[in-house]
């Protein structure tokens, strides 16, 4: 009885010449043949004529903020994870917090950071981010 013989495997080539000449793909074979366009599909013909019937006029547009600085009218503040927090003995006054806040949401007084207008904030912690003196840290909301 012969006792079962083993399945030989190769080892990977070595040298990018040995590889290409046991047919694997190297980086110095030569670049990729270029895929074929698809061709361009027609342009579609909209009918503009009638573009004073549904421009913004009579809609508002998708996907646009009609007044910058809108937050003001609405209270935005309901669905923030984190709240930030004020050290006022920290805040040096440079009204960083102030300029990025998206919302106006920083409370000033005396020019310095005093508070937050809980109404507006959306607990992005923008103003932490950019507060040097890392005087505004941000904390997870408690809801109610």
């Amino acid at each position: 009885m012969t006792p079962a013989k083993k399945p030989t495997t190769k080892a990977a080539p070595t040298t990018a010449r040995a590889a290409k000449g046991a047919g694997h793909s190297t980086s110095t074979s030569s670049p990729p043949a270029k895929k074929a366009r698809r061709p361009r599909l027609p342009k579609p013909k909209w009918d503009v004529s009638d573009i004073q019937k549904w421009g913004p006029e009579k809609h508002e547009l998708g996907a646009t903020i009609p007044e910058a600085g809108n937050s003001i009218y609405n209270e935005t503040g309901g669905w923030r994870t984190y709240v930030p927090e004020i050290d006022v003995t920290k805040c040096n006054g440079c009204m960083l917090c102030y300029f990025y806040c998206p919302d106006a949401a920083i409370v000033v007084e005396n020019g310095k950071a005093v508070g937050i207008d809980l109404l507006h904030c959306k607990g992005c912690g923008i103003c932490a981010q950019e507060c040097p003196q890392k005087a505004i840290r941000m904390l997870l909301e408690e809801k109610e």
